[in-house]
């Protein structure tokens, strides 16, 4: 996928209105999504937290009714990512590197889905939507997420990462 342009590698396909809890299941499975590929730390759990909102868990169990879910963070712990992993009963990826390809592709490969059908969600430009779209899958950008499960700030590198894209020429909309 490296004919594409800058703006087109740093725009998700799909900016949610809130965290992961308020993304439209249905819109995925109507774009054909028939896997999902998720990064952890402030998309599934908030910072430094280790526990998933309810709001979130519900989504992923309501989510795991009808895709296969991954686990892939460029976090180190394997105990940290693990335990979620384990909670909800899906397989995971610790120290990913993203946007690194390698990882990911792995992971394609492992669900044995053609790109266009896997999406990754995550709350970071540069890491999530740029490693998504750096392979052709699907990407989806939420807000990150509060203990509460509710849509929290941006961090310092979140908002220079979005501010960035946007010079960029993506519109992140």
């Amino acid at each position: 996928m490296s004919n594409l342009s800058l703006p087109q590698l740093l725009q998700p396909n799909l900016v949610a209105p809130g965290t992961l809890a308020a993304l439209p299941l249905h819109q995925l499975l109507a774009q054909g999504i028939r896997a999902l590929v998720l990064d952890v730390d402030r998309t599934l759990l908030p910072r430094r937290g280790s526990e998933l909102p309810p709001a979130v868990e519900a989504w992923l169990r309501r989510a795991q009714q009808t895709l296969p879910l991954h686990l892939f963070s460029n976090n180190p712990s394997r105990s940290r990512i693990g335990a979620v992993a384990d909670q909800l009963g899906v397989s995971y990826t610790t120290s990913a590197g993203k946007p690194r390809r390698g990882p990911l592709r792995r992971v394609i490969e492992q669900l044995d889905l053609p790109h266009s059908q896997v999406a990754i969600v995550g709350d970071r430009v540069f890491t999530d939507v740029l490693a998504g779209n750096r392979l052709g899958l699907y990407t989806v950008l939420v807000k990150p997420v509060n203990p509460e499960g509710e849509p929290c700030p941006h961090d310092h590198w979140q908002r220079l990462e979005v501010q960035l894209a946007r010079l960029a020429g993506a519109t992140l909309s």
